[in-house]
């Protein structure tokens, strides 16, 4: 199963430039946990997520209004492209104990998430291709996923 076939399309982007409390205004709107962060060329750099706004707001003491969002993202980028099968998805999520993934083109631009809610619904559709080893790679991708990270 290819990542486009599960995505949610219609992403919306935050600017490196724009304040926490733009992403988390646009995060309440759209209903969502994690939205991609673009530079000024509109190219994918980072994610920020509703935890990374509320941490940085309570380690800097600062409002979500006077952070910039570049300065509350996680940096670290893991993506995906729409084309990938979806295996690489969930390794990629287990991996890096991550629950949304970008879905960026070939250029770089966010052209949808796919998040672990995705990937449990593609599990319970009871598609015939995918049974035999939903049961092992679900479980495998919530447990590692959902596992406390160790200690920096």
């Amino acid at each position: 199963m290819k990542i486009e076939d599960l995505m949610t399309r219609n992403v919306m982007t935050v600017n490196l430039n724009d304040r926490a409390s733009t992403a988390g205004r646009l995060m309440w709107e759209c209903d969502c946990g994690a939205i991609p962060v673009v530079n000024d060329g509109g190219r994918t750099v980072g994610m920020i997520t509703d935890r990374d706004i509320c941490m940085s707001t309570v380690l800097q003491d600062r409002s979500p209004g006077a952070i910039p969002v570049s300065e509350a993202m996680s940096k670290e980028l893991h993506a995906v492209g729409p084309q990938d099968d979806l295996t690489s998805a969930e390794d990629l999520m287990r991996r890096h104990q991550i629950r949304r993934v970008p879905v960026l083109d070939v250029d770089g631009r966010a052209v949808g998430i796919l998040s672990l809610a995705d990937v449990v619904r593609a599990a319970g559709d009871g598609s015939p291709r995918r049974s035999g080893r939903v049961s092992h790679d679900v479980t495998a991708t919530l447990a590692n996923i959902c596992e406390p990270r160790a200690s920096m």
